[in-house]
């Protein structure tokens, strides 16, 4: 549909007007005083803005959206309070760096100066400096485009972030003099890696009786699956994704040491680190988790991330990641590994892990577990979606559900995965779903073009992560978007008390059960029993289902894959864990403890 373009007579229409020839498709926020005039105007040139309930979640979809599709998402928020909610998004994007984001948000007049106390004045600029890539307000209405166009690219060149841009009323309403225009920001140069830091990786691969490597979320936003699928199928070296590394290569891959984690980071002797930190989702690169003489070669777009902890500062690679695997492809051409004692022992762990595993997912249970649950789900999705696991898109949050779901919902693309990330935010999850239904869907920007499937989008919550972002249930039923929902509810956080274990005891509870407990009896991490959060749902304008077993599971995934015209939300009523170790095992400091897969 074409939209013919209104003459720029304000500051709000030259900001749309910017924000289209920067190609932005879609905008995420939360309109108010005086930013509902910017929306408009966006609208008015066929951006479409999706309006949310929370800040926060608005965010978190559009530093995601930067994510899947490469190029910073936009959100627009107003000033004072919707400026300092969206710093949730700004620490989210940040920490993770590879979640672009360009956030404008629109702040008293220019005239009000700092102490007026005027219309939720913040010196948003100040605020945010320190925790963004660029701050800025421009000096004047006819700076925006400027500020607009600088603060975007530096989203996402060198190292993704989050650019800001401060929208004075007075600049949203005022007549521009002169219209400035700018020009659609190129995509990121490729940069190569150093040879001689090159050669030294091929040498330190080569000479590796027991090599790795690691790849993580950068690698997945770099489009780098192409050549690191033929430098592992060339090298034959094993690798290891971590969470949203997974499906740069397929979880089925024979290479691929998921199920055997513990053993393949305790292991190897050589490891080359590709898109990925060695923060705490890998164990800061230490013993015991890690062997205490491993070389660690790292690969990174940003060199401030290089020469951490226990990498190994000679074997550093600051470059684009396609480009140096490429480098390191052609450095290795008459080489692959070959070592049956590494791969026996990286076998003998998987299958040991696999059969645990499988005996957890295979056995019914009552009440639902999460491994049985999440099994269910998995072979009823994929039996449903045409293309099978290829056209589902997964977001996961919540301790327990994140950590069991990563090992059972398998992914053989990129990016058809998402979760709470290096920053550990829980609430991403339903702003993540709405980014990905945008860029998968709508728009097809996180596709090279448009698919002839519609991708399912998949959200699996823990209760209390739900809790953060509950109410965007109704941004998807107002924009009818068909992401189905999975709650597991086991009545609290982490392990929950959800089936009314011994050690509360019958006494304990009020005698209806209607969710009254004691007060003077709950512990911390205590939720309301057996909360119905598919009748909030339906109270939302999705459809919802409680359900207890296995049968009732199954029938409820089958009736909301067939709903298309909003959200499901399926509220699965989950045994608790209470008495068991913990499955959100990337904390332990024991050696062998936490989760194996």
């Amino acid at each position: 549909m074409s939209h013919q373009s209104p003459p720029v007579e304000t500051g709000a229409q030259l900001i749309a007007h910017s924000l289209r020839s920067l190609d932005v498709r879609i905008i995420f926020g939360i309109v108010g005083i005086p930013v509902i005039e910017v929306a408009e105007a966006c609208l008015a040139l066929g951006i479409k803005f999706v309006s949310f309930r929370n800040e926060q979640a608005a965010s978190y979809a559009a530093s995601a959206y930067g994510y899947l599709t490469g190029r910073p998402g936009v959100c627009l928020v107003v000033g004072g309070p919707g400026v300092l909610h969206a710093m949730a998004g700004v620490g989210n994007s940040m920490a993770n760096a590879t979640y672009p984001l360009l956030l404008l948000a629109g702040s008293a007049e220019t005239s009000a100066g700092p102490t007026k106390g005027a219309f939720q004045q913040l010196d948003a600029v100040s605020l945010l400096a320190p925790h963004t890539k660029f701050a800025v307000r421009p000096p004047s209405l006819e700076g925006l485009p400027q500020a607009i166009w600088d603060a975007y690219r530096l989203a996402f060149y060198g190292r993704p972030g989050v650019g800001f841009v401060d929208l004075p009323a007075d600049y949203i309403q005022g007549v521009p003099r002169e219209v400035v225009r700018i020009q659609r920001v190129g995509e990121q140069p490729r940069v190569p890696g150093d040879e001689r830091r090159v050669t030294a990786v091929a040498e330190a691969l080569k000479g590796a009786e027991r090599p790795l490597v690691v790849i993580g979320k950068g690698a997945a936003y770099a489009r780098a699956e192409g050549v690191l699928r033929e430098f592992i199928d060339a090298a034959k070296i094993p690798f290891l994704p971590t969470p949203q590394g997974k499906g740069v290569l397929p979880d089925d891959h024979p290479l691929n040491t998921s199920s055997a984690r513990s053993a393949a980071l305790a292991g190897a002797d050589v490891v080359l680190l590709v898109g990925a930190r060695l923060n705490w989702i890998l164990h800061f690169g230490e013993p015991p988790k890690w062997s205490a003489g491993v070389r660690i070669a790292q690969i990174d777009i940003s060199p401030e991330e290089l020469d951490h902890g226990t990498a190994d500062p000679t074997l550093s690679i600051h470059g684009d990641i396609a480009s140096v695997i490429a480098q390191l492809k052609t450095q290795l051409s008459n080489y692959h590994h070959v070592s049956s004692s590494w791969s026996n022992a990286l076998s003998t762990s998987a299958a040991k892990n696999l059969a645990i595993a499988r005996v957890k997912a295979s056995t019914p249970t009552n009440p639902l577990t999460y491994h049985r649950t999440f099994a269910l789900i998995k072979s009823t999705l994929e039996s449903l979606s045409p293309g099978g696991a290829e056209n589902l898109v997964y977001v996961s949050e919540g301790a327990n559900t994140m950590d069991i779901s990563r090992s059972i919902f398998t992914v053989s693309q990129p990016r058809q995965r998402l979760d709470a990330g290096t920053y550990a935010t829980m609430g991403v999850g339903l702003g993540y779903a709405i980014a990905a239904e945008m860029a998968y869907n709508y728009t097809h920007e996180a596709v090279p073009s448009t698919p002839s499937i519609r991708k399912r989008i998949i959200s699996l919550e823990g209760d209390s992560a739900l809790g953060f972002s509950l109410p965007e249930i109704e941004t998807m039923s107002r924009y009818r978007l068909p992401i189905i929902i999975f709650v597991m509810n086991n009545g609290g956080v982490y392990h929950g008390i959800s089936d009314n274990t011994p050690t509360w005891g019958a006494d304990w509870w009020d005698g209806d059960k209607e969710g009254k407990r004691r007060d003077v009896l709950l512990t911390s991490t205590a939720l309301g029993f057996e909360t119905g959060y598919d009748v909030v749902a339906r109270g939302l304008g999705g459809r919802g289902w409680r359900v207890v077993d296995e049968e009732g599971l199954v029938e409820a995934v089958r009736e909301a894959w067939d709903h298309r015209d909003g959200p499901s939300v399926v509220n699965v009523i989950a045994a608790s864990g209470v008495g068991e170790k913990l499955e959100f095992g990337w904390l332990g400091k024991e050696k062998g403890g936490g989760s194996k897969l």
